[in-house]
């Protein structure tokens, strides 16, 4: 019963993060600037949303690839298309409850291809060690390639419109608010849950040996170097349906390779924070591009623009495989009898 409620809990304060963001992304909205986003989709090229759409699909298509990798050292080769179809599978239902997806994609290709479930758990959390390194090398790559990204950032996000007339608050004080923030948090969580420093250290020794050991075993993988492919492949894709998206406007047709790693690394946190990254994503995509002088309507229709084309991939692509998992292992069945 408890663990039911922590559930409800969750989902209920994810979907909060999502519904707060989605209101701050809406709430500057009038009927000038409604206007505006109208015209802005009446222009929008929507046949651009084909190839959004299958290099979305693709890249789902690539993770199912990789996930198999991780599946044939324990002796298992499960068919390319179930393991699609549970991804696309978890995909969906983490939309609606985060991280029950990750359980509902091992259960439904444990069902159909006999592998118990609880090993596949092991290359869950393998995967996700290996996408959070992934993600920050993307971070690194973003920063790299726009050195002075950072203050813009902490400018657009920790300052208001009615600031922006008045002397800039340094980056260096933003930065100790924020890691003073953490610190008193960090304490709070000790006092609550009576934790010790030796407790928080422990978590802290816990996650380092997760990345080590999520780095370690990619040498003990048969097909590592096909392994890193798909990874490389994986955020390839990821990054191509952002620059293919900007020509879906003409305001945005104008940016390149440099503005899609930014909302590549802007997007990924918004999917992490919300289920489905509803709101989210939106938001912090449009605040993103307004660093790069995309005025706010724009801005605003682009990020949901991209949030509706990641959204529909799933939803879609979920759903049909609800319905042809069955049918195509029964069809396997009677070929294979």
């Amino acid at each position: 019963m408890k663990k039911k409620f922590r559930t409800i809990l969750q989902y209920l304060l994810f979907l909060g993060v999502g519904i707060f963001f989605a209101w701050l992304s809406l709430k500057n909205l009038d009927k000038e600037k409604t206007e505006q986003i109208k015209q802005a989709f009446r222009n929008a090229r929507y046949w651009l949303a084909v190839p959004v759409f299958f290099i979305l699909l693709s890249s789902h298509a690539v993770r199912a690839l990789r996930w198999r990798l991780l599946m044939e050292p324990m002796g298992y080769r499960p068919t390319r298309l179930n393991s699609f179809f549970a991804v696309m599978i978890g995909y969906l239902v983490n939309m609606g409850v985060p991280r029950l997806g990750e359980i509902v994609k091992c259960t439904v290709l444990a069902r159909y291809e006999k592998i118990p479930a609880d090993k596949l758990v092991g290359t869950i959390i393998l995967e996700r060690v290996i996408d959070s390194l992934t993600l920050l090398l993307v971070f690194g790559i973003t920063l790299l390639i726009q050195p002075h990204l950072y203050a813009q950032i902490m400018e657009a996000f920790f300052k208001s419109g009615e600031q922006k007339e008045e002397p800039a608050v340094s980056t260096l004080f933003i930065t100790v608010i924020l890691i003073g923030t953490l610190l008193l948090l960090t304490g709070l969580w000790m006092l609550i849950k009576k934790k010790t420093l030796k407790d928080l250290l422990a978590v802290f020794k816990k996650i380092w040996k997760s990345v080590i050991q999520g780095i370690s075993s990619i040498q003990h993988l048969k097909k590592r170097k096909q392994f890193i492919g798909y990874t490389l492949l994986l955020w390839v894709l990821y990054l191509s349906g952002g620059y293919i998206g900007f020509m879906a406007f003409r305001e945005t047709e104008i940016y390149g390779v440099r503005e899609a790693f930014t909302i590549l690394s802007a997007g990924s946190i918004g999917m992490i924070a919300s289920p489905g990254g509803i709101g989210a994503y939106a938001y912090l995509i449009e605040k993103t591009m307004q660093l790069y002088g995309l005025n706010y309507t724009i801005a605003l229709a682009f990020g949901w623009i991209l949030w509706l084309a990641q959204t529909s991939v799933i939803l879609l692509g979920g759903i049909l495989s609800f319905g042809v998992l069955p049918y195509f292992n029964k069809k396997n069945k009677r070929e294979q009898g």
